[in-house]
């Protein structure tokens, strides 16, 4: 082996135990928002942040940068690291490359405030699923002011490392190669797009006869184990996942051990249903993941932007097609029973097909759901660039989504408290 592949091989090495932290990092955020009681918040919040710090301080390392510059100026062998093919060169060199970037982030931000971010999101998230269930911004705004304060020096921090601004330092973390130049024509087209089509669609849609939708309740348990079918048919497989229940529905553990919660709701079965397709979509990605790179930067997801087209593909084509719906049709009707009527594919479609201007985001149709995007995205942008102060995003929320959909929240639960993220990092 030449002196070269050697540096490599250590990197490959350090990279594959730090992708073992990050996993256990992703486990432990899996069980407090689903198994954790709620009095061990504060040994979890120091749990995370340890192995933060220790992830962090291990990319920092000098070892880590005398690697780095061997292998890049000695190359990584004839064709890589031992008998490779040319392709297999070119995933070698994508992975060096992609350490590179890693290490150039990580050694942009102390490793002190890396550790604070990590106490400060867990503490955040906790103190927010309180404040949802009461509708109280007012609990978790001070918990909240920290997050966004931590997040604009880690933007600040990165900025100039990256030659970036703030906010698109931010967002190479979640989706790299895009910026907010990048993003905000595109959500501009869509904007004008949804003022002239939204009413048209409504006004298409008026002249209809209304579908006629099953009544509940319908078991929570039920729904469940229909959930559970359901993703066991799409793809993921039983024995490399979980699904379990949460405040608000995500997709974690690792590629080889998927977790995905959702919550039911005991009127409308459809919330469950479509939100576990959804995290779905989030674990077969995973799943797919090259394993003969696992545990190595250019084997892992290839940023949010991607991961969130996988999870869409299926909850909003997929799962509103003719040949899903007709598959669905039966299994529905064996497991809530009632009118067969309600439950076949053309009315199913009239009811998964319609636009509807409402508040949340994770039940939104396909049309309106962008707009819930693009007003994050902007609210996002203002409270990094200081422009917006955090006890000033309630009113911000519902400007926003009072210019982009008509509609006004009638709480905050419905409104700013409705979703996890920003209680927890604030770039989506």
């Amino acid at each position: 082996m030449s002196k070269r592949s050697e540096a490599y091989n250590r990197l490959a090495s350090r990279f594959h135990r730090m992708a073992v932290l990050e996993e256990a990092s992703s486990l432990l955020g899996w069980d407090a928002s689903a198994m954790m009681p709620s009095g061990g918040g504060g040994a979890r919040r120091e749990q995370l942040a340890v192995l933060a710090g220790l992830t962090h301080s291990m990319l920092v390392a000098s070892e880590m940068a005398d690697d780095l510059g061997e292998a890049e100026h000695y190359g990584l062998g004839e064709r890589g690291v031992g008998d490779d093919t040319e392709a297999d060169a070119q995933w070698f060199a994508t992975n060096l490359a992609l350490m590179r970037h890693a290490h150039k982030r990580a050694t942009a931000l102390p490793g002190d405030l890396v550790e604070a971010q990590a106490r400060s999101n867990s503490k955040c998230e906790m103190i927010w699923r309180g404040a949802r269930q009461t509708s109280d911004f007012q609990l978790v705004l001070p918990h909240l002011e920290d997050v966004i304060a931590l997040a604009r020096q880690q933007a600040d921090a990165l900025s100039p490392a990256l030659g970036l601004s703030p906010y698109d330092g931010l967002m190479d973390g979640f989706q790299r190669g895009f910026g907010a130049d990048d993003i905000s024509p595109i959500f501009s087209a869509y904007r004008h797009f949804l003022k002239e089509n939204l009413p048209l669609a409504e006004e298409i849609q008026a002249s209809r006869p209304k579908p006629s939708r099953p009544l509940g309740p319908f078991d929570t348990d039920l729904q469940e184990a229909l959930c559970r079918r359901l993703s066991e048919r799409a793809g993921l497989e039983p024995d490399h996942s979980r699904l379990d229940r949460s405040t608000h529905p995500f997709c974690g553990g690792t590629p080889t051990d998927v977790r995905i919660t959702t919550r039911y709701d005991v009127n409308d079965f459809s919330k469950s249903l479509l939100g576990v397709m959804h995290e779905t979509g989030h674990g077969l990605y995973e799943r797919g993941l090259p394993t003969q790179w696992s545990r190595q930067p250019v084997g892992c997801a290839a940023g949010m932007g991607v991961h969130e087209s996988q999870s869409l593909i299926i909850e909003m084509q997929v799962c509103r097609s003719d040949a899903f719906l007709t598959w669905l049709s039966p299994e529905l009707h064996a497991m809530f029973g009632g009118d067969a009527a309600l439950y076949q594919p053309k009315n199913l479609g009239h009811i998964w097909r319609s636009i509807e201007r409402g508040f949340i985001q994770v039940e939104a149709d396909e049309m309106t759901y962008p707009a819930h995007v693009i007003m994050r995205f902007e609210l996002e942008k203002a409270l990094i660039a200081g422009d917006l102060l955090p006890k000033d995003l309630p009113s911000a929320w519902n400007d926003k989504i009072k210019d982009l959909l008509g509609i006004t929240p009638p709480d905050h639960a419905r409104g700013v408290l409705q979703d996890i993220h920003w209680y927890m990092s604030v770039v989506e």
